[in-house]
């Protein structure tokens, strides 16, 4: 085994001329969109243009430039992709495996976004754009299914946390739609009356005075997101039990 001292360690904050030398790595934004249609959670995907991957899915991702900062290429490649500015936005994790991209070594930054899903103007390419429900997504290229799947976890831990599900809703609601997205999200069934119970018991949300328009079913009452419930930071207010 060879010791540091026949192979030193440089580093390149006092070595600035060998910068050049790791150059060879470049560096991507991966972006998990989230929507929801009312019952089931989506993600946006754009078809694979790569031969070892055809007919398979991908997340929207793009290099980062080299005058670009990290959120601002993924909030460029969301805005190209679906039209929106002034999205939630988090960044989740970094995946660097050595073979996770077949043309080098690309370290990729995954971010989630959580979209209204009636709002998303598709920036239609050769190979399309669709939206996906999360819970039937099987295989992936790249590595795409595991960042998927750490997004997920990521919304899921965060959900029960803070109230970040109300970028999914219109800004108008019922607590139908409500019980349905954190349902879709957890993958879990809550009791109706608990459920709604623990919501208006919390100042989450507040009536808006007006009902559903062209339903089938009995209109049910609309409510809207108290924005002063983002006091609640760091407040754990759903169990996750299925009770509500």
């Amino acid at each position: 085994m060879q010791s540091h001292a026949t192979f030193p360690i440089k580093n390149i904050n006092t070595h600035l001329t060998e910068i050049k030398d790791y150059f060879k790595i470049a560096v991507s934004v991966d972006c998990v969109i989230f929507g929801f249609d009312g019952n089931v959670l989506k993600v946006l995907l754009i078809k694979s243009d790569l031969a070892q991957y055809k007919n398979k899915w991908s997340l929207l991702g793009d290099i980062v430039r080299p005058d670009e900062e990290l959120d601002n290429a993924a909030y460029r490649v969301l805005r190209e992709r679906t039209g929106l500015d002034n999205v939630y936005m988090e960044q989740v994790h970094t995946f660097g495996a050595l073979n996770r991209h077949p043309a080098g070594r690309v370290i990729t930054v995954a971010y989630y976004s959580l979209v209204n899903i009636h709002h998303v103007q598709l920036k239609v390419s050769d190979f399309g754009l669709h939206w996906h429900a999360v819970k039937d997504i099987k295989q992936m290229a790249f590595d795409h299914k595991l960042i998927l799947d750490t997004c997920v976890k990521r919304l899921q831990d965060r959900i029960i946390e803070h109230p970040v599900g109300f970028n999914l809703l219109p800004k108008k609601f019922s607590l139908r739609e409500l019980q349905n997205l954190y349902e879709a999200i957890l993958g879990v069934k809550f009791d109706r009356r608990n459920f709604r119970k623990k919501f208006l018991s919390l100042g989450l949300i507040e009536d808006v005075n007006e009902v559903e328009n062209d339903v089938k079913h009995r209109p049910a009452k609309l409510y809207r997101f108290n924005e002063k419930a983002l006091l609640l930071k760091n407040t754990r207010f759903v169990h996750v039990n299925g009770n509500g």
